[in-house]
């Protein structure tokens, strides 16, 4: 199944599957009263295996929905430039949801469904299933202006600076099926899970004014060992994302730019290092949401410009990412 066949379902599915309401698009809200700065959550790049682009929207939104990513890569199997190539392609489809626990904390977790198909010398091999699951808990800190003591006001609201914080702490749990004989490939990525108890850990910052907002979001995944004594490496992962907002009468458009990244240290296996198995990578990203009423959609395409992953035997290619939400 290719890219534009996907791309074709995942359209079919947008039209019957309702998208999120953000806080700035409830029913006392008319359409052209967005508030589309509050917002909390990164549009991040993923590792091979994750399949995850961030945790959430670039509105401020409660919401479940489903997403589909897509990803391929092309891997080197020698050290020639005319060795064969294996060409991968990594097909994404995720529930996903963010839900309010009161104004300062929040939840949100994936739940993702892998469809991998590798093509090497004539030969292709296709794997699914379901892959990691993985739940975070957020604190959200609103930074509000200071009141002057010379002036005496009756009234008790908070203005907010359109600065805040967002401390996130969550596990990925091993859902998705981990295979020993897989992980002698070039990408050793090509894994529906990874079979381990994943710690994450993130700090975001944003800021929105009327006419602008910034995202930005770090996370470091602290990986553990699977059964098979295999230990993908530690990642530490990085994004900025620069929006504005496009008010119509019925309708909100929100395009981005942005900046991601991921640092891969090495796989271990048997308390060994394996060579050529870190890794970097830096990524351009262009995208947009649209929100309409109780309804918000969402796509993102990213490019890498900057990467060595796997002693430089592993190219990422490209990443698309498309999603619809409906507000809690």
């Amino acid at each position: 199944m290719n890219v534009l066949q996907n791309i074709k379902y995942i359209i079919i599915a947008v039209l019957m599957v309702g998208f999120a309401k953000a806080e700035a698009h409830n029913h006392a809200n008319p359409c052209t009263k967005h508030e589309p700065f509050k917002v909390l959550c990164d549009l991040c790049g993923c590792s091979t295996s994750s399949g995850s682009f961030g945790f959430g929207t670039l509105s401020n939104a409660n919401f479940v929905g489903v997403r589909y990513i897509y990803q391929n890569f092309e891997s080197r199997n020698g050290i020639f430039e005319n060795s064969p190539i294996s060409k991968e392609t990594f097909n994404t489809y995720q529930l996903w949801a963010q839900i309010p626990i009161n104004d300062s904390f929040y939840v949100t977790g994936s739940l993702p469904y892998q469809d991998l198909t590798r093509d090497f010398n004539g030969v292709t091999e296709n794997l699914n299933g379901l892959g990691d699951a993985s739940v975070i808990g957020w604190y959200k800190h609103v930074f509000y202006k200071k009141k002057s003591d010379d002036v005496v006001d009756f009234n008790n609201t908070k203005e907010p600076t359109g600065h805040s914080l967002q401390f996130g702490l969550g596990v990925k749990l091993p859902t998705g099926q981990f295979e020993q004989r897989l992980a002698d490939n070039i990408n050793p990525g090509f894994q529906v899970g990874t079979g381990s108890v994943d710690g994450v850990f993130s700090l975001g910052y944003n800021y929105g004014s009327d006419k602008f907002g910034v995202n930005t979001l770090l996370s470091y995944y602290l990986k553990g060992e699977n059964k098979n004594e295999y230990q993908f490496g530690n990642q530490f992962s990085y994004a900025v994302n620069f929006f504005t907002a496009i008010p119509k009468e019925k309708m909100n458009i929100m395009p981005f730019v942005g900046l991601s990244g991921d640092v891969y240290d090495s796989i271990t296996q048997y308390g060994e290092t394996l060579s050529d198995t870190d890794g970097n990578i830096l990524n351009a990203s262009l995208g947009s949401e649209l929100a309409i009423d109780k309804f918000i959609f969402g796509a993102s395409y990213t490019l890498p410009f900057s990467q060595k992953l796997f002693g430089d035997n592993v190219k990422s290619k490209q990443r698309l990412s498309v999603y619809v939400n409906f507000a809690l």
